[in-house]
Formats: structure tokens, sequence, C-alpha cells
């Protein structure tokens, strides 16, 4: 027997109910029907049955692409935007006469754009191969045709082998359970890389299989597994197993996943049922909804508006030609016979007695030639500024949280822009607000409270009550209430922050109710699933537990006395102080059923036999779960315990109501013998028997008081939501809590405030409430629908009444419950949920649903029209999150599945301030400049085409040389605007976090409205006519060179394409904010490199160069009207931006500005400003100097 078994807990004996029991539903009598048709023959891999199935073998890819689909397929991608269709035509027309230009000199640019994009995305591809090789060349040990275990790769597994997995490994595959290390078959497994949830499942193999445990019986297993087919549910299974004649159900309790990992179990054995892309978790490997972000659903109409603006000038440009062409016989000669120097080739382009088909063929030439006006390159070059802005964004050490090891990450760069547009955050409260770290802080035990300590919730009222400081900040009297000189030397511990001294160190001995209070932590000390973990090393002991309450408990009832140290085959065993003698023995409790915890119950209990030979069940669950199973006898401090959870509720505090009762032998065993054979039953009717058992025995209980375990607020939630409040977002909490502890978390976290008035929306009323007693669900939904619709026009009222009433309207908080937001998120309702919800400051929906999160989420985004952000770190957050225009995980203790679904992750609530106000304000600043000046060079450049073309009787001759046409967006005008997108910053971090007004640039779409762009785009079009007209009029008439000779077609081309750079380039810098060494490099370097190329390109032999050759050494460099041209005409086509910007800052400033003025006087007059900041150079002078005098002092 190898590494022997593990003799502790027999859980297949115990674990009978809740999640822990098979689901054995209606589904399996359809095995073998369509949908459940797959057959296992399991350890024989050799069979003939199955080898005829043909199933996929276990070799995985997630690449998007193969060797032999990459090209066709990406090309295809590429080829869905609109603008490069129109330069694959463009290009593919240009080896017809009819273009203006030579077919290379199009065909390059749209090769490097093409290039550019298709290697990043192999580059990406090739990532991901990294990863699946990896992962395909795992080892695990297989069943061979010998019937010995060997190594062997994940790849080669196949559907029925059987397999042997060791701690710490993942599972190679869906596995059915056979057996393991423990006894009895059951193991614990994480499942981390499937729903994100980081505590422990546990799972547990057939008893029929459970002795298979060495490779002697192994080897004489056979069976056949008839189950359902592959499919992405994670939460169930159906299936059967055929083995020595008879059929055993299967559940998902027997299944072992694809990529969850083998924990606290020393080694299982298993049966590959689904293999590869037929397991669970790539079932599930779908792309999240594909998310577009607005600004680049707007650019898309700019192209198109580019695109009429193209065929206008084309058409125009043609008819003005078919004019020209039809006057141009005059009395049988060709006035323009320069245009056909070959009157016997392509006469057809020029023939005056054809004028209209001269028009139309001209048409073709003139899209060709104006297609200057569309960016080829801007489509890339916004794809690689994104994935830099990303970069940027993952490397913030400022968002780099160090106790998890988490930085901030960018899991899309399509949405970085939105980031700086977020009109609503709506956001989960436990794990994303709060730490979701329980602490054991109160309790309640016979009516008496224990526990001294003030929670956050707590502090934030009593500042409020005595008074809170002008910064903000708790008053030090009111921390010191909350923590407590005498307990400042006390050890921390993790879960446990209790402090009452009447029962600690055993002083609840000399309490009055010692019994009661020894029951009380007895029950939390053994109605639990934790699993202790000894530290070999220091000897400690820690749990593993299923849920962070669930920890804080066992921990509690350890230092309060009743240490939980052991678990074994069938019984618990505590280290247990006794309030009759004082001294502590270790006593061990008989384990005989637990009845687990889940959401329909809300509660657990375990039945235990005691050292004295009763039988007890011990329970604890929701408050409203236990109260109605109390017995008459055991309501004694019913009131007072009441009268406390609600006092813990509005400390914002989680409680658990605890209760035993003793059990009677005979009723033991009558019921123990109804509940077996309801467990063993295969019938329809199974659960609902099992839940009336479970009902019947979980009745008559005593009360022993409640326990309130505090989510601590994480670190900075106040005053980011204050300062998200300060830039103009709204933010709503759509919680699962109850109501008062909800609405004292939003006092705590600022997210209500003392000034508000608060509308309530519940549906907790006794006339609804007697309704729901009575039964009838007809009069029980038309009551809700009624009282809701009702509620909301009441809210109504008081928000029109207060507005009435005093001109400056007071703010409201809206708070809505579950069963509230059900009715009102019906078609009738939530219309005017909604116009109510926009029209308070601050909302708050308790008790919600996953799918009431999402509705809710869906709701806003349709209705505002504006951007919303999602926020949460739980799976039951994940609907909210891509619903949502943007979705942000929280990569907390609830697991990775709210981050694998979301566009960005952080760490803790705080950083989503410094990813808005300042990567967000940032990104969208950057991204609409860019885009706004991509259209303006454009414009600017292709209008001057137009010019020349109408200045030469629209001939089709292009102003410039080819390739001077074709280096233009790829060469001379990229960088600087990639360069812009990356680096430039209106104000620094610390001013957009100081001044968080600024983000309302992004809110309001200051940057990119229509007004904006329709700007820029004028502003280019009067920059090609300043270009065009001044150069052509101060060249053309004037004696170029030395011998008195005019500038002729290839100078003046030269000339105003040299204005253009020039005037492009300036105009960024002119743009600019912040300059780095990059810009500089980036704009001079464009304009320097523009007259190498020049030179460069000159020196080529004519054929090649054609106008180009030696124009720049020998024509232009020499003339100093050349350089005269370029100085004024730059000047002149700059002027009109810089007045207008020097107008707006004097006079209209924009929120930067004011900003930037207010900077610049502080730096100038080196003087602290307003909120007591000093500029950085002072600061820096001050730092130096407290460093040297720390240095003497020492």
């Amino acid at each position: 027997m190898p590494r022997g078994r593990r003799r502790t807990i027999h859980l297949s004996k115990l674990y009978s109910f809740s999640c822990f029991k098979p689901t054995y539903e209606d589904d399996h009598a359809r095995i073998g029907d369509r949908g459940y048709s797959r057959v296992v023959q399991c350890n024989e891999p050799e069979n003939a049955e199955a080898l005829q199935l043909k199933y996929r073998g276990n070799y995985v890819s997630t690449t998007k692409y193969s060797a032999a689909n990459f090209i066709p397929k990406s090309l295809f991608e590429q080829f869905r935007r609109v603008a490069n269709i129109y330069f694959l035509v463009v290009a593919c027309v240009s080896f017809s006469p009819l273009a203006p230009f030579k077919a290379v000199s199009v065909l390059v640019p749209l090769l490097v754009v093409i290039g550019a994009t298709m290697v990043k995305e192999a580059i990406e591809d090739w990532r991901r191969r990294r990863q699946d090789v990896e992962a395909n060349n795992r080892k695990v040990e297989v069943c061979g045709r010998n019937y010995s275990f060997i190594e062997t790769r994940w790849k080669k597994l196949r559907v029925g082998d059987l397999v042997k997995v060791r701690k710490d490994e993942y599972f190679p595959a869906d596995l059915l359970l056979l057996s393991s290390s423990y006894e009895d078959g059951i193991c614990y497994v994480e499942t981390m890389n499937l729903d994100g949830e980081t505590n422990l499942k546990l799972k547990r193999a057939l008893e029929v299989t459970s002795h298979l445990n060495d490779e002697n019986s192994l080897q004489r297993f056979r069976a056949k597994i008839m189950c359902e087919d592959p499919n992405e549910n994670l939460y169930s299974f159906v299936g059967t197993l055929f083995y020595n004649g008879e059929e055993y159900p299967l559940s998902l309790q027997q299944m072992l996943l694809r990529d969850s990992k083998l924990k606290n179990t020393e080694f299982v054995y298993g049966v590959v049922v689904f293999t590869g892309h037929d397991t669970k978790v790539m079932q599930n490997a779908t792309d999240p909804p594909s998310k577009r972000s607005k600004i680049e659903r707007k650019m898309d109409k700019i192209i198109y508006i580019l695109f009429s603006t193209l065929f206008v000038i084309a058409f125009v440009g043609s008819v003005f030609f078919g004019i020209y062409t039809k006057n141009d016989d005059s009395g049988g000669k060709i006035t323009r016979w320069y245009l056909r120097p070959d009157p016997d080739v392509a006469v057809v382009y020029y023939d005056p007695q054809r004028p209209a088909l001269a028009a139309l063929l001209h048409f073709l030439t003139a899209l060709m030639l104006y297609g200057y006006l569309i960016p080829i390159s801007l489509y890339v070059s916004i794809e690689m500024v994104k994935v830099l802005q990303s970069i940027f964004i993952n490397q913030d050490q400022d968002m780099y949280y160090e106790e998890t090891d988490r930085p901030a990450h960018a899991r899309t760069s399509n949405l970085n822009e939105e980031l700086g547009q977020i009109d609503m955050i709506l956001s989960d409260k436990t794990g994303t607000l709060t730490c979701n770290s329980m602490e054991f802080i109160k309790c309640s035990i016979a009516g008496t409270a224990y526990g001294h300590g003030m929670t956050e919730v707590e502090m934030a009222l009593a500042s409020r009550r005595d008074g809170v400081p002008a910064n903000g900040r708790i008053s030090s009297d009111v921390v010191e209430r909350s923590t407590g000189v005498a307990d400042s030397s006390r050890k921390s511990i993790k879960g446990f922050n209790f402090r009452d001294e009447r029962i600690m160190n055993g002083h609840w001995v000399n309490e009055p109710h010692s019994d009661t209070i020894q029951k009380f932590f007895r029950v939390l000390a053994i109605c639990h699933t934790a699993i202790p973990v000894v530290d070999k090393e220091s000897g400690e002991i820690s749990y593993e537990a299923e849920s962070p309450d669930e920890a804080a408990f066992v921990i509690a009832a350890r230092e309060l006395g009743f240490g939980f140290f052991e678990r074994k085959q069938t019984s618990i065993s505590l280290h247990e102080l006794d309030y009759k003698t004082g001294e502590k023995d270790d006593r061990e409790y008989e384990l005989l059923h637990v009845l687990e915890f889940n959401s329909s119950r809300k509660r657990m209990s375990v039945i235990v036999r005691s050292p004295e030979d009763k039988l007890l069940l011990l329970c604890k669950g929701a408050d409203s779960a236990i109260f109605e199973r109390l017995a008459k006898d055991g309501r004694q401090f019913e009131d007072q315990t009441k009268e406390h959870i609600h006092k813990y509720a509005e400390a914002g505090l989680r409680t658990l109501v605890v209760a035993y009762r003793e059990l009677g032998l005979e009723e033991y065993k009558e019921w123990e013998q109804k509940f077996l054979k309801a467990k063993a039953s295969l019938t329809e009717g199974r659960d609902v028997l099992m839940d009336e058992l479970a009902d019947k025995i979980e009745s008559e209980l005593v009360l022993l008081g409640v326990t309130a375990v505090e989510d601590k607020l994480q670190k900075g939630v106040p005053e980011c939501i204050n300062k998200l409040a300060l830039a103009g977002i709204k933010i709503w909490v759509l919680t699962g809590d109850k109501m008062e502890t909800a609405v004292n978390i939003g006092y705590a976290c600022s997210l209500l405030r003392q000034d508000m008035k608060r509308i309530v929306i519940s549906l907790d009323s006794p006339d609804i409430n007697a309704l729901e007693k009575q039964g009838d669900k007809d009069a029980i939904q038309k009551a809700c629908r009624a009282s809701t619709k009702k509620q909301i026009g009441e809210g109504f009222s008081q928000i029109n009444e207060a507005r009435k009433g005093s001109s400056s309207a007071k703010a409201f908080g809206l708070i809505i419950d579950g069963k509230s937001l059900e009715y009102s998120l019906k078609e009738d309702l939530e219309k005017s949920f909604f116009e109510l919800a926009i029209n308070c400051a601050s909302v708050i929906c308790c008790r919600s649903t996953p799918k009431q999160k999402a509705l809710v989420t869906r709701l806003v985004k349709n209705e505002t029209g504006r951007i919303t952000l999602a926020i949460g770190d739980g799976a039951n957050d994940v609907g909210m999150l891509q619903e949502a225009d943007i979705g942000v995980g929280i990569s907390g203790v609830e697991g990775m599945q709210a981050v694998m679904a979301s566009d960005f992750s952080i760490a803790q609530f705080r950083f989503l301030e410094r990813l808005l106000l300042v990567h967000g304000h940032w990104c969208y600043r950057r991204i609409s400049m860019m885009i706004c000046y991509f259209f303006y060079k454009n414009i600017t450049f292709g209008f001057t085409l137009f010019w020349f073309e109408a200045h030469n009787s629209f001939s089709g001759l292009p102003a410039y040389n080819d390739w001077y046409m074709s280096c233009y967006n790829v060469f001379f005008t990229s960088l600087p605007v990639i360069a812009l997108g990356v680096f430039d910053q209106d104000v620094s971090a610390r001013l957009c976090l100081k001044y968080p007004s600024l983000y309302l640039e992004g809110v309001e779409n200051i940057l990119f409205s229509w007004t904006r762009i329709l700007g820029w785009m004028f502003n280019g079009l009067l920059s090609s006519i300043i270009i065009f007209f001044f150069t052509t009029n101060s060249m053309i008439p004037q004696p170029f060179r030395k011998d008195g000779q005019v500038a002729d077609y290839q100078i003046l081309g030269v000339t105003m394409y040299t204005c253009v750079v020039w005037a492009v380039n300036c105009q960024m810098a002119i743009s600019i904010n912040y300059f780095t060494w990059i810009q500089h490099l980036f704009i001079w370097g464009s304009i320097a490199f523009w007259y190498i190329f020049l030179v460069v390109y000159g020196f080529i032999s004519p054929s090649k160069s054609t106008t180009a050759y030696k124009v720049f050494v020998e024509e232009c460099a020499p003339s100093p009207l050349y350089w005269l041209v370029t100085l004024l005409v730059v000047i002149c086509t700059l002027l009109p931006y810089f007045s207008y910007r020097a107008f707006q800052t004097r006079f209209k400033p924009m929120r930067h500005d004011v900003i930037q003025q207010k900077r610049l006087l502080s730096c100038d007059n080196d003087q602290i400003d307003a909120s007591g900041e000093l500029p950085v150079r002072v600061r820096g002078k001050l730092q130096h100097l407290r460093q040297r005098l720390k240095e003497r002092e020492s």
C-alpha cells in the first residue's frame, strides 16, 4: 500500500447534506438520451468500444491562430476596418493608368501598417502558445498497459485512463474520484482557477470505490461511466457508474475538475472522464464581452465624415474636370495639350468628345489622390499608444499593494480613455469597500452584551456626534475609546479583535450564566467544517476554513478557552476550560452528522455525542432561520438578543445566532433511521424529504446568544469616495447585506452624510408579512408592486418639496431592499425608480442578488447613456462587471473570478482614486488630443493636394512626389503623435488628486466633443489654405534662382511639403503641455528626418527619384527664398491656433488652464499655496534639511 492511508475523519458518514450531498435529480433518468450520451470505459484503454468513440485528446490550445491560418485569419481581422479596405482598393487600382502615383508608393505604407499590427498579434499569440506548451507537457502518473503507474505528459491522456495525482498537483483533466489517501475517500481541492474561490472544497468518492487504494486492487478495476456530454456548468454533473453489476449515481462531489489543485491530501486516484477542450474549465474559456470605448465608436463616425468629404471633393473635382475637358476643343485645337503628350495613348482620359467618361475616370483618380485625408496609421498608432499606457498603469508603484504583492493590472487596453469619463460607479460592499477579513469583535450571550471594541462605523458615528475636525480626521479621544491603552501591548491575532475582561483569560467562569457561556463557545468550537493545520516548526495551529466568518469563530473559541486542535475519523477534540474546576481538559466529541450551511437553509448544525454520553444538536445561523425554530422554554433571552442584533447591525457588524438542543436517544434513533433511508433513496423527492427531516431535527432549539464579526473598511475608502464625489462621479452600492449594516457602512465610508435626508423603500412591513404567512402568491405580488410604486411616489414628493422649500436643495440618499428592488426593476416601474435614484446623491441597494446587480447596472448604463464602472471582488459580481462599460476587479480574499472577468484589476478600493483621477484623466486627454491631431494633420496635408488640383484645372497631377506622400503618415508625422499619446500631462499626478474637479473635463467630454473635433478640422482646413496660397503667391511670381529663373513644379512641391511638415510638428509642440526628451527627439527628429530623406532620396537615379532628384541640394538649400518662405508660412499657419489658445487661456480658461496658472504662480513665488502644499523644489530642500538634522541628532 503506497504511503499508507490517513485515518482521520470518516466524512463519508458525516457530510450527508447540503453542498456535500450528491444531487440526484430527474436528469439521472435521462442518461443515454441526447446530451447525456458520453460513455467511459474505465481502465480499458484498448477497449474496442472505447476506440470507436474517438473522444478528443487532452491537448489544449488557447491560441487565436495556428501556423496554417495565421496569415488569412489575421488579414481578415485587419480588413474588417473600413479605412484599411479603402487603402487596399487604392493599392490595387494604383496598378492601373488611372493612378496619379506609382503603385509601390501606396502599397509600402499599407504593408508597414498591416505588418506592424500582424506582428503585434503574432507576439501576443506566441505568448499564449508558450503557456499551452507548458500546460500540455506537465507530468502525471497514469496506469499503463502492464497496469503499473508510469509518468506521462498531460497531452497524452485519454478518456478512461486511470491516474494518480499527488498533493499540491493540478488535475490534468476532469476526473472521477475513486479513492484517496484518506480511508473514506475524501480529498480537499482548491478551485481558484475555476471559480476564483480560495477556500478549500471537500470532495468524496463513492463508498463502493473508496477501498481501491493500492495498485493490486486498481489492476482489477473495470467499470463503465455513462454521463452528460461536455458542457460549461461548473456546479453540476450528472452520471452513473456501472460497477460489479450495480448502478451508482454520480454527482459533482465525485468530480475533480481540470486546473483545480489537490490540497491537504497525500494522493488521489481517478478516472479521466473529460479531456482537453471537453473539460469544464475549457468549456468556460470564452472571451469576455467585446467592449469598445465611446471615443473609438465616435472615431468611426469621424472616419465616415472624412470619407464623405473625400467623395464630395472628388466629385467636385471631377465635375470641373469634365467642364474643362469639354471646353478643351477650341476650333479643332486642344487647349490643354500638355496633358496628352502622346495623343495616341490614353486619349479617353482627356477626350473633349466624351467629357462625362473623362469626368468619371477622373473621379476614380481623385479618390486615390485625396485619400491622404484618411489617416492610414491612425488605428495602429492608437493600439500602440494604448498598450504603452497599459504598461504605465501596470507599473504604477502607487497602485501596488505590498501586503499581497499585487500591482494594478490593465487586462485590456481598449478602454483606457473611458477611465477618464466615468459618470457612475456601481460597487459591491463586502470585499470591495471592506476587507472581507472577518474579526470576532462582539457577542451577546444569555442576554448580556460582551466586547468593548468600537467598529469603524461606531467611530464614524462618534466623530459626527462629537464634531469632526476641519481636517476631516477622527478625533484622538474617539480612537482612544476604540482601542484602549491597556490593550496596546497585546499580541495581534488575525480574526480576533475581542476585548472584554469579563470573559477573557478564563474570567467567564465567574459570570452569572457561565454554563450558557460554556455552551456558546462550545458550539463555535464544534459546529464547523474547519481543519486544524499544525506548523511543524512553531507548533502553532491555524485553520483551513470554508469562509472567513467560520475561521473567526473557531479562533475566537480558542482564544476564550475552547481550542479546537484535532479531527479524527468520527470525532473532534477540544482543549476546553471547565467552568466548575477552572482547569483545561482535552475533551473528545463524537461526530454523528453534519448538516451543512447553504443559502436556502441559512444555518448549519452538527449532531455530536459528548463525553458524558449526551446527544447534542449544535446550531448556528441567520436570525430569521433560528428564532422561528426556538422552543417555548428556549426563548429566555430572545428580547435582549434581538435588541443586541439590532445594535450590532447599526455598528456595521455581521451576526449569527447560536442555539442548541439536547436530543433523546429514541428520538435520535428514529430520526437517523429515516434520514439514512432518505439519503440512500434515488427517488425524485429525495431532496425534499431530506429538507423536511433536517427541519424536524433542527427544532425546539434553546437560544444561547449571537456572534458579531466585523468586516473592516479597507484603508482609505472614505477619502477615496470623497475625492470621487468631488470629481462629479456618482456612487451606488449594491450589496447582499442587511439594510442596517449597509446603511451604517455607508455612513462610515462617507457615502451617506449626516446632512442627507434618507428615502427608504422596503417591503418589510406588517401588511406584507401577514400576506406572506397566508401564502397567497398573487396577493403578495400585487401588494408588493403597489407598495413599491407608492414608496417611489413618496420619494419623488420628498425631493420636490425640498426643491420648492429652499434655493439650495437638500441632498437625498436612497436605500432600497432586495424585495423592493425586484419589483422596481419590472418594466412598469423601472423608469420611475431610475428617475428617483438619479435625483439622489447616493444609492444603496441592500439584499441584492447577482442578477439584480447586473440588471441595475444595465438600467443605469442604458438610461443615462453615460459611462458606467462596476467594481467587485467575488463571483457574484461577475455579471455586474461584464454588464458595465468598464469592470474593475478587486484581487481580494474571495479569489480571482471577478478579476478574470474584469477589464482592470486593483488590490484595494482606494487605488480606484488614482486609476480614474490620474491615469483615467491622462489617458482620456491623450487619446482625445491624439485623434484630433491625427485628423488635423491629414486634413492639412490632403487639402493642399486639393487646392493644387484646383489651381491646375483639376488635371489629376499630385502636388508632391509619390514617396513624399507615402512617407507623410508613416515617418514624418507619426512618432510625435505617439509621444503625445503616451507622455503628455496637462497637470501632474499630485495636482490631479489635489483638484479632483479637473476630472469633469472627461465626464463632460469637453476634449472630444463635436465642437472641438470640428474646430480641429477647421484648423486643418485653414492651415492648408495658408500653406498653399501663401507658398504659391510667395514663390511663383518671384525669381527663385540666381539666374532669374522662377520656381518650377518640383521646387514648389518640396517647399510646400516642407511647410506642411514644419507646421504640423510645430502645432504639436504648441499643443503639448509636458515636454520630455522623447517628445523633443520625435518632434524635431521628424523634421530633421525629412531633410535627411530629401537628401538621400535625391541622390537616387532620376528614374527612381523623379522630381526629387537633387532638388534640395542643388535647388532649395542654396536659395534664401526657400528658407524665408518656410519660416513665414509656418509662423502664419501657427498663428490662428496660438491666438485662439492665448485668448481662451486669458478670458475663458478651461479647468486645466486654471490649475496650470495656479501651479506656475506657486512655483514662481516659491510660496505655500492655499492647501498648504509646497512646490516640488521647496519640498525637496526641506526633506534634505530634515535628513541632515536627523544625522546631527544621531
